[in-house]
């Protein structure tokens, strides 16, 4: 069975920094796109930033460059969003996504071409 599970948010002050963890189950992240997407209030769903099966990254827009970088761990089977510099604005409920991704070039940036989803995980930026 393909599963992938969030962790690692939480409540952070402006300013300070989380790891998101999505930890998968039933299938190797060898050959898989990665991505993560988070959805505030009241909002829709957007991507943030995904990586390729060859370690190739992709920012979906400037608001998280600089301050969120994505990586994977095959060998744990697990990959990884790091947030830096968190803003109240980031506050939403993150999810990480999969597809195959046989040809390793850039990843995608639409959601639509991810085929397994996690549950999320809620971050809250607040003082």
């Amino acid at each position: 069975q393909v599963q992938l599970v969030e962790s690692g948010g939480g409540l952070v002050q402006p300013g300070g920094s989380l790891r998101l963890s999505c930890a998968a189950s039933g299938f190797t992240l060898d050959y898989y796109a990665i991505g993560w997407f988070r959805q505030a209030p009241g909002k829709e769903r957007e991507g943030v930033l995904c990586i390729s099966s060859s370690d190739r990254m992709t920012y979906y827009g400037d608001s998280w460059r600089g301050r969120f970088t994505i990586s994977r761990d095959n060998a744990k089977n697990t990959a990884y969003l790091q947030m830096n510099s968190l803003r109240p604005e980031d506050t939403a409920i993150y999810y990480c996504a999969t597809y195959k991704d046989t040809s390793g070039g850039s990843c995608t940036t639409s959601p639509i071409r991810y085929s397994d989803w996690g549950q999320g995980t809620q971050v809250t930026v607040s003082s």
